[in-house]
């Protein structure tokens, strides 16, 4: 069979970065995508991405499950999301990566548009989200999003933390644990890439595993954050569900108070609660995300 040229667009949220691929089109199941995935994300030696973002059509309301079904009012989705990590396997939400995705969707005329924005609604593993995109390519893209729920103070690990940090864990659309050190020198300072893999693996978060977060508060409204991905099994640069983990963690302890800014190594994001009763949902995440280039590559069935 000869090979199949694949188009995709290569795009980043706070340097978060990923292989976006128009799935209507290709209609690669989750096996090919995740070798995809694993073929074509390695630095150096691929296109080079934290993973790789699919856009489905959406799917039918029977498929969509009980609770969705139920929710007459809900407005029918415009696509499906799929995310791969760079290691090929499945991930349930990517924050960076349904920005992204929802920039490429408005793009590709999907979505509703409005005065100065465009807004989706989509499917996802971890469920149902909308989108804001403005028209303006540079504009922070808002993500509203679920609260984040199953908080746990003090997480008892298996592990021990030669560090010392006190652990909690949030359900922010997949798995993570944050903790807070108590200045941004500690912070910059911590080796997260040996730290982190022992605490991702430990036993408290089987099977799936967690995303492991170090903050540090800088004032009421203010936070500095660090994340190492699993599926990516190293610190990246941003991750849109680490920085709910971590705004949600902070409100729990109380050391962050409405409106929140979090700043990572490679953007800056608004979070939190909905100042708005209207919202179309409780929290939001307000981040950049843009397409660098777009390309082909060879694959083979």
């Amino acid at each position: 069979m000869p090979d199949l040229i694949v188009s995709f667009t290569k795009m980043e949220g706070a340097e978060n970065d990923f292989i976006v691929v128009d799935n209507r089109f290709f209609h690669f199941s989750d096996a090919e995508l995740q070798a995809l995935a694993r073929r074509w994300c390695p630095r150096r030696r691929g296109v080079g991405a934290d993973g790789v973002l699919a856009l489905h059509p959406p799917e039918s309301a029977s498929a969509q499950g009980d609770a969705e079904d139920r929710a007459s009012t809900a407005p029918v989705p415009d696509f499906r999301m799929r995310y791969v990590n760079a290691d090929g396997s499945m991930a349930t939400m990517c924050g960076n990566g349904a920005r992204c995705l929802a920039r490429f969707a408005a793009n590709a005329g999907l979505g509703s548009p409005q005065q100065d924005r465009t807004r989706l609604t989509f499917s996802t593993d971890a469920g149902r989200y909308t989108a804001d995109v403005p028209n303006d390519p540079n504009a922070p893209v808002r993500l509203w999003v679920p609260e984040p729920s199953r908080y746990t103070a003090h997480v008892t690990l298996q592990t021990a933390d030669s560090a010392g940090f006190d652990w909690h864990q949030v359900w922010s659309g997949t798995e993570h644990i944050v903790a807070f050190a108590d200045a941004t020198d500690a912070l910059n300072e911590a080796p997260l890439e040996t730290l982190a893999p022992p605490l991702r693996h430990d036993d408290a978060f089987a099977p799936e595993g967690t995303n492991v977060n170090l903050a540090a508060v800088i004032d009421a409204h203010t936070a500095r954050m660090r994340t190492y991905e699993k599926g990516v099994e190293a610190e990246t640069a941003a991750c849109g569900t680490g920085v709910l983990a971590v705004a949600a963690a902070a409100l729990q302890q109380e050391t962050l108070t409405p409106p929140i800014t979090i700043h990572t190594s490679g953007g800056t994001f608004q979070v939190g609660p909905a100042s708005d009763d209207k919202a179309p949902a409780p929290w939001h995440l307000d981040g950049p995300a843009r397409a660098v280039y777009e390309g082909t590559l060879k694959w083979t069935p």
